[in-house]
């Protein structure tokens, strides 16, 4: 037996807009350059990619990434300054939310591990 943390941010209208898959999509970014590279990692379309990603920023109010569009030269996509923050701030909250639960499973639930 497992008690399971997920931290999922919805939006005024109860809209999700942001939890573990964007997250990991904008890690993936951050390492690759790339949105297409980062959804491809992920096994995910390059459209749902980008409608996770601005479903996001519209819901935050800011950009999460800057994105450049391909062509002879290329395209990429990099993180924002507000993008790192938020990523960084999210990864916390989520971390404590995960540690702070497993503590109260035990409290709880004494005998489980």
């Amino acid at each position: 037996m497992k008690a399971i943390t997920r931290i999922i941010f919805y939006d005024d209208r109860d809209n999700k807009f942001f939890g573990e898959g964007p997250c990991r999509l904008l890690r993936g970014i951050e390492q690759t350059g790339s949105l297409h590279a980062a959804a491809q990692a992920m096994g995910m379309a390059y459209s749902k990619a980008l409608r996770l990603l601005n479903n996001a920023e519209n819901a935050l109010g800011f950009a999460l990434t800057t994105r450049t569009a391909g062509g002879r030269d290329g395209g990429g996509s990099n993180l924002t300054p507000q993008g790192k923050e938020w990523l960084q701030r999210y990864e916390q909250y989520r971390d404590a939310c995960v540690a702070a639960n497993r503590r109260l499973y035990l409290e709880f639930f004494p005998g489980e591990r």
